[in-house]
């Protein structure tokens, strides 16, 4: 008797950067994996690496590996890793048919036994065609369909999911339907509403609304810390610490405080002692943890004796960033938040997103 082995592939692509793909997969595998017998995860190309066991891995394959145990797997998670000067090379000396055979391969052996294989692309259907394997053409190489995420709003998505579903439908690839990422919730039934009526003109399946969670946005101290090189002076205990905003400390002392609100990040001059001290005394109505999940101190001049005693004395993590208050600004504002394996709230708050805004039937059905 021979029984015929069926996977099932869902490719998710996206119509910007952050827009919420890794958002989708994730969830996606946290809902079906007590009714899959078996889920894999591949992210062919990727863009954003770490170095895991001396190997290049894209950061959002790292999480899925860590939060799902896919350890053995993890050299096959993210076959081609796009490094500075990839492109570069590509150009000059290009081989399609050497990234096609790690792709395929990597894909192999990582859906062995899978009922359910996720693939998370890296942008939308064109990103990747200067080395010519677009998301669209790997789609279609992989033979699996399509959900797009994009986000917000109402004309630009509508805009990108049909910009978007040409480039597949040109490749031969099927477009199971999209998600709408994000969106602020005082227009949510707005545009839930007209999202759907308007892509359904265009025979495009809207497969959930996702509202947007601010808390999803925040950022973590150990983020910072790995992603710049400024100095941690003291709270190494308190490293998980998440801010909700950031605060420029570079007015008169008694004009920040109503500035200072529970769980921001301040950043101030290091030479600006009443600053310093102002955020310090500043805490919360339980009288028990300052207001303040941060405190960056800007410039290169030396950092007082006597505040490193103060600031051993408080339960808060202290960063010394080396340039000036409007660089160090500037740095934390362009900092991407992704979404890490200790993250365990944000993590959870995925998955009931993913649960309670996406009909997962439905696209369980249609693939």
């Amino acid at each position: 008797m021979i029984w015929l082995y069926l996977m099932k592939k869902i490719f998710i692509a996206a119509t910007q950067q952050n827009d919420g793909k890794t958002t989708l997969s994730l969830g996606l595998m946290l809902n079906l994996k007590d009714t899959v017998r078996s889920i894999g995860f591949i992210k062919p190309i990727g863009q954003r690496y770490l170095i895991e066991e001396d190997l290049k891995i894209d950061e959002d394959s790292v999480l899925i590996e860590e939060v799902f145990g896919l350890k053995e797997k993890l050299k096959d998670m993210n076959p081609v890793a796009v490094e500075k000067g990839f492109t570069e090379r590509y150009i000059l000396h290009p081989d399609r048919e050497s990234i096609t055979t790690q792709i395929k391969n990597s894909f192999e052996h990582i859906s062995q036994g899978c009922d359910l294989m996720i693939i998370e692309g890296t942008g939308h259907a064109g990103v990747g065609s200067v080395f010519e394997h677009s998301n669209a053409y790997v789609a279609k190489l992989l033979d699996a369909k399509v959900i797009l995420v994009s986000s917000g709003g109402l004309g630009r998505p509508i805009d990108e999911i049909v910009l978007n579903k040409a480039l597949f439908d040109r490749e031969g690839v099927e477009l199971l339907g999209v998600v709408i990422n994000k969106v602020l919730p005082q227009k949510y039934d707005k545009i839930n509403n007209l999202i759907r009526i308007g892509l359904k003109q265009r025979e495009i399946e809207v497969l959930g609304v996702i509202p947007y969670r601010q808390e999803l946005s925040y950022s973590s101290v150990q983020q910072i810390i790995e992603e710049t090189d400024f100095d941690l002076v003291s709270g190494y205990a308190y490293l998980n610490n998440k801010y909700s905003k950031i605060v420029v400390g570079a007015m008169k002392s008694y004009d920040a405080l109503p500035y200072i609100t529970d769980g921001c990040l301040l950043i101030t001059p290091i030479d600006r002692t009443d600053m310093i001290k102002l955020a310090l005394s500043t805490y919360r109505k339980d009288r028990k943890t300052l207001k303040i999940n941060c405190l960056i101190l800007s410039g290169k001049q030396p950092l007082r004796r006597n505040l490193i005693t103060l600031f051993n004395r408080k339960n808060v993590p202290v960063l010394i960033s080396k340039t000036d208050t409007y660089t160090t600004t500037c740095i934390l504002n362009n900092l991407k938040v992704k979404i890490r394996p200790q993250d365990r709230d944000k993590i959870e708050m995925i998955r009931d997103l993913v649960n309670n805004y996406l009909d997962i039937k439905k696209i369980w059905e249609r693939i």
